[in-house]
Order: C-alpha cells, then structure tokens, then sequence
C-alpha cells in the first residue's frame, strides 16, 4: 500500500515537471516569437526608409517638375486675363455701372 501511494505520488510530482516544463516552453516561444516578430518588423522598417530616401530625390524632381507646369499654365491665365481686363474694362465697368443705376 505504500508503495502504491508512493508510486501515485511520484507520478504527479513527474506529472507536474512535465507540465512545467512544457509551461516554461510555451512561455519562452510566445517570447521568441515576440522577437522575431519585433526584429522582422524593425529590419522591414529599416528598408523602407532606406527605399525612401533613395527614391526621394526622383520624387521630388517629378513633384517640383509639376509644380512649374501648373505654375506657368497659372501665369498664362493670369496674363489672359490682364489682358482682356485691358482691352474691356473700360466697358465692363460702364455696363456694370449703368447696371447698377438703372440705365
């Protein structure tokens, strides 16, 4: 009877060191795998950046390239419509103003 006991004794004591042990190893993969995951995303985030500050001054070439194209379409129609202010403004004003006073 007692070794009986003593056999369903070391059992559970055996029982609980394998279950400790596969504790402390679930443990120590969610933590690698943290690590992993951490070192992947920081080594992902290194060449990005490194992609971005190569391809930033190709960018910036079609960015500034496009700001000069608007700008000078903006200065056609700017002068466009100095020009027609100087060639009707003095009729568009009268219009106006005998629009105003009721003529």
């Amino acid at each position: 009877m007692q070794n009986l006991i003593k056999e369903i004794v070391d059992m559970d004591r055996k029982a609980r060191e394998i279950t400790d042990a596969a504790q402390l190893e679930k443990v120590n993969s969610e933590k690698e795998v943290t690590e992993k995951r951490e070192q992947i995303r920081a080594e992902y985030l290194e060449r990005a950046r490194k992609r971005i500050a190569m391809n930033e001054p190709q960018e910036r070439a079609i960015a500034e390239e496009g700001w000069k194209k608007i700008q000078a379409k903006n200065e056609d129609r700017a002068k466009h419509l100095d020009d027609l202010y100087r060639e009707k403004g003095d009729e568009w004003v009268n219009t106006l103003a005998a629009r105003v006073i009721g003529e």
